[in-house]
């Protein structure tokens, strides 16, 4: 689920494990089973952009549910070469929105929101958390 445009999006070593709520699960989900099917369809990088962009404007993914988060709280993620082990965190999806409707990337905010544009229509704002899966004490930004 590396966006479209993240240098280490073919990245062998990435593991995100990510869990969904109910609400996640019934539209997130569709997200990631799209981009699989692409990849394991033996698509590029430009033609899974290409696809997903057109299953949007089909409306064939879904919006977010209202209350759709989840969660990366395992110590054995990696998300890649440049973030390594990033900090436990909380997401929450919404649909299309601007940082400043969450108060995301301000000093002192704990909302951070990686603005790289993906075509699903979704923004994820993440809030980084002070312990891992396990209850040990994770790096806090």
């Amino acid at each position: 689920m590396s966006p479209f445009d993240s240098p280490g999006f073919w990245n062998p070593k990435i593991r995100g494990p990510v869990c969904y709520n109910p609400a996640a699960s019934k539209s997130i989900l569709a997200y990631t089973l799209r981009r699989t099917k692409l990849a394991l369809a033996g698509r590029c990088r430009e033609q899974m952009l290409d696809e997903v962009r057109a299953a949007v404007a089909r409306r064939e993914l879904p919006w977010p549910e209202p209350g759709a988060m989840s969660f990366m709280m395992s110590k054995d993620g990696y998300l890649g070469d440049a973030e390594g082990h990033w900090h436990s965190h909380l997401m929450f999806h919404v649909p299309k929105a601007a940082a400043a409707s969450w108060g995301a990337n301000l000093p002192g905010s704990p909302v951070v929101l990686d603005d790289r544009e993906v075509p699903e229509p979704e923004t994820i704002f993440l809030v980084p958390v002070a312990r891992w899966s396990d209850g040990t004490a994770a790096p806090i930004l």
